[in-house]
C-alpha cells in the first residue's frame, strides 16, 4: 500500500476496525474511506455494489462482523450465521466485481476444532467438531475464509485470511448481556467498586485458558500483513500465550482497585477449555505482539472510565 491508496476499512467503529484506522492515520495514509452501518447496510448486496463501484476502493480490511460472547451467541444463533456470511459475500464479491487489489479477512480462533491439539495451528482447521455454543459464527467465519482461497484459486485475486486470538482495547463492547468476558469483567469488577459490592460473580469454574491480544497490536499486524504476506494459508495473530480466567480476574480486579471477593458461579458453561494460538507463522514473517496483558489492561480500563457513560449506556 503506498500513502495514497484509497483504503475501505469495512467496521471502522468497531473495536478492530477503529484500531485499524488509528494504525493507519499514524502511519499517514490518507484516503480512508468507511461508512456507518446507518450509511451502508453490508447485509444489502445492492448498497454494497453502489458503494464499490462509486468509490473505486484499492484496498479492504473486512473487519466489519457481528460479534458477541457465550450468551448472545446462545440466544442469536440465526443472526451471527446470517448476518455474518451476507456481510463477507456481499463484502468479497464486491472487491472482485471491482478490481480492488488486495483484502485482508478478519476471521476468529474460534474458527477451530472445539478439542484441538493446543497451541492451535493454522493446519488444524476443519479437523475436528466446533464448541456448539458458536458454532453459527465459527461456521461463518470458516465460509468466509474458503471464499478468500477459492477467490484467489478461480480468479487470481490476493485475498488474505488472519485469525485473531481474543482481543480487547478501546471501542470494546461493554454491555454484559453481549460482551466478552474481559470487558464484562472489567466493567462488573468497576461497578462492584463504585457501588461497594461485597463480591463480583465470574461465569464458571475460571479454569478455563484465554489468550488476549491489545486491539492496537492486532492493528500493527493487520496493516504488517497486508504489505508483507501473500497466500492461500490462514495466518493466526495473537501473543502466544494464555491465563486462567480466574487469574484474569483477579489481575483486572488489581487493575480497577475494587477490594471485595471474586466468586465462582459454576452453574454457567465455561465454554472451551482452552484456545491458544500457534504464532510460529506469524513470527517467521516478522511480526510479534509488544502489548503486555497489564499494560493493556491499564489502557482498556482508563478508556473505559473515559467513555463509560455513552458506550455503556448506548
Amino acid at each position: 500500500m503506498d500513502k495514497q491508496s484509497k483504503i475501505y476499512v469495512a467496521g471502522h467503529r468497531g473495536l478492530v476496525g477503529s484500531a485499524l484506522v488509528r494504525r493507519l492515520e499514524k502511519e499517514g495514509y490518507t484516503n480512508l474511506v468507511y461508512r456507518t452501518s446507518s450509511e451502508m447496510d453490508l447485509t444489502d448486496k445492492n448498497q454494497v455494489d453502489r458503494f464499490f463501484a462509486e468509490e473505486k476502493i484499492d484496498y479492504v480490511f473486512l473487519a466489519a462482523a457481528k460479534v458477541g460472547g457465550i450468551v448472545a451467541n446462545n440466544e442469536y444463533p440465526a443472526d451471527f450465521i446470517r448476518d455474518n456470511l451476507l456481510i463477507q459475500t456481499n463484502v468479497i464479491d464486491a472487491a472482485y466485481r471491482n478490481n480492488v487489489k488486495k483484502l485482508l479477512f478478519l476471521g476468529s480462533t474460534c474458527i477451530y476444532p472445539k478439542l484441538a491439539p493446543q497451541p492451535l495451528k493454522e493446519e488444524y482447521l476443519l479437523t475436528g467438531e466446533l464448541e456448539p455454543t458458536n458454532e453459527p459464527y465459527a461456521i461463518a467465519k470458516i465460509a468466509g475464509i474458503k471464499m478468500c482461497e477459492s477467490y484467489n484459486r478461480q480468479y487470481g485475486t490476493k485475498y488474505i485470511s488472519v485469525m485473531p486470538t481474543n482481543l480487547y482495547g478501546e471501542n470494546d463492547n461493554f454491555d454484559l448481556h453481549t460482551s466478552h468476558v474481559l470487558p464484562a469483567l472489567i466493567r462488573k469488577f468497576h461497578e462492584a467498586k463504585e457501588n461497594n459490592q461485597p463480591y463480583v460473580e465470574v461465569w464458571g469454574t475460571g479454569t478455563p485458558k484465554r489468550e488476549f491480544l491489545y486491539s492496537d497490536d492486532l492493528a500493527d499486524a493487520c496493516v504488517y500483513l497486508m504489505d508483507h504476506y501473500e497466500g492461500n494459508e490462514i495466518v493466526n495473530i495473537g501473543v502466544g500465550e494464555d491465563i486462567e480466567i480466574g487469574q484474569l480476574a483477579h489481575l483486572i480486579k488489581e487493575t480497577v482497585g475494587y477490594e471485595g471477593e471474586i466468586q465462582f458461579d459454576t452453574s454457567k458453561p465455561d465454554g472451551t477449555p482452552r484456545k491458544l494460538v500457534n504464532v510460529t507463522k506469524l513470527h517467521s514473517l516478522g511480526w510479534k505482539a509488544s502489548t503486555s496483558l497489564e499494560e493493556g489492561l491499564m489502557k482498556a480500563y482508563k478508556w473505559f472510565l473515559e467513555n463509560k457513560v455513552q458506550k455503556v449506556n448506548s
